[in-house]
């Protein structure tokens, strides 16, 4: 099997995966309604996703080492898809909350267990372009799920939302189980379950990366997930609209990943992560700036998808290189401390706003986010060649 063709299967795979995180927002009043809750109340659907979602990122990096990655994935996603399906079923607030809790943990697993694929298949010198490749399809997903759920939702209603991510979810998994067959993948019986993570926090080296990832997640994210109320409340578009705005997110994170590569192997990787913090920092600054005249908007969006992933895929591809035997829970950690510090940055970005608004919170992240920059110039160190990966 091309290498091509692993991306563009593991790649669906984590497209579907990041649509489904996003999709419930912009169709969480018509599930109130339906359902007949206060909205408020209804917000449980997205808590009960995100906390097992972050949760298990921990638990399937070790079990694909131990039972193979390609075979784990393949199971997992057949699992996504079926909870998926279910939640297009629920009959009230409770079992919708159940169905998504199950959605959540499954899906946890197709980040970490996709990028120690990517990391087992892929040179070192090719990595970076696969991982970057790889993680732009998936926040496309992200990107377009407001635009998706929205437009199902107000055509046919919100349990066609869930039908549909059923049927994109089967594609990648009947994909999975075909010709995703031959993708590559080694078990390890002998592996540990907990004792990598321990080795992993244990050196500095690693420690200091997962730390910077946690505030790439807390101040990226965390800008990111408030983009879509800002323009709401700027420019009172309807929801397709700014899933289109936010769209551009997605493209400029795709174009980012094809080149972040070429742009590690002139540079060298501490360059490319620092332009991408940058980046990001300035986007906010921009949208802070200008983001209520529809240029300044615009390349805020774009700056902010180009900082993400010039910044994540380097920091994705030095994590791949921190154990060779247990890539797998070395990506879950890293999985974990980048999409738990999303959740801590909305939360806090959400206090942020209600306190000082809008400009002041993207003026706050923008700056953060220059800070961290230079934070990670001074700690991050990435080996120069993979003979120097660790086997934990």
């Amino acid at each position: 099997m091309s290498k091509r063709t692993v991306l563009l299967i593991l790649g669906l795979a984590g497209f579907v995966a990041m649509a489904d995180n996003w999709v419930v927002s912009p169709i969480l009043p018509a599930i109130s309604t339906n359902l007949n809750v206060d909205p408020v109340r209804a917000g449980v659907v997205i808590t009960a996703y995100m906390i097992p979602f972050g949760v298990f990122q921990l638990v399937f990096g070790p079990l694909a080492d131990r039972y193979g990655k390609r075979q784990m994935i393949s199971l997992t996603m057949l699992l996504f898809t079926v909870a998926t399906a279910l939640c297009a079923t629920a009959f009230s607030i409770t079992s919708l909350a159940l169905y998504r809790a199950l959605t959540g943990a499954f899906a946890a697993s197709v980040m970490p267990i996709s990028l120690a694929l990517i990391g087992d298949i892929f040179p070192l010198a090719e990595r970076q372009s696969a991982i970057g490749t790889f993680m732009g399809i998936s926040f496309l997903g992200q990107g377009v799920s407001m635009a998706i759920g929205g437009s199902i939702a107000y055509f046919l209603n919100w349990r066609g939302v869930f039908a549909a991510y059923a049927l994109l979810a089967v594609v990648s998994t009947v994909l999975l189980f075909t010709a995703g067959k031959r993708i590559p993948s080694a078990r390890n019986p002998q592996s540990e379950i907990l004792a990598p993570y321990a080795r992993l926090l244990g050196r500095t080296s690693s420690l200091y990366t997962y730390l910077v990832v946690l505030f790439e997640g807390i101040l990226i994210v965390g800008s990111f997930s408030y983009l879509g109320a800002y323009i709401s409340g700027t420019y009172h578009y309807n929801f397709l609209t700014i899933g289109l705005i936010m769209t551009g997110f997605g493209i400029a994170a795709v174009i980012a990943g094809r080149i972040s590569g070429n742009l590690a192997a002139a540079w060298g990787r501490k360059p490319v992560f620092l332009a991408g913090l940058l980046s990001a920092g300035l986007a906010d600054l921009v949208i802070y700036a200008a983001g209520n005249h529809l240029a300044g908007l615009l390349v805020g969006v774009i700056l902010l998808g180009l900082g993400f992933m010039l910044a994540h895929s380097t920091f994705l591809t030095i994590a791949t290189e921190f154990a060779r035997a247990a890539r797998g829970t070395a990506m879950s950690l890293v999985a974990f401390c980048f999409m738990g510090g999303g959740g801590v940055g909305t939360a806090l970005g959400g206090n942020f706003i209600r306190a000082a608004g809008f400009a002041a919170f993207f003026r706050g992240y923008g700056l953060a986010l220059v800070v961290l920059a230079a934070l990670a110039w001074l700690v991050v160190r990435p080996a120069a060649a993979e003979g120097k990966v660790p086997a934990i």
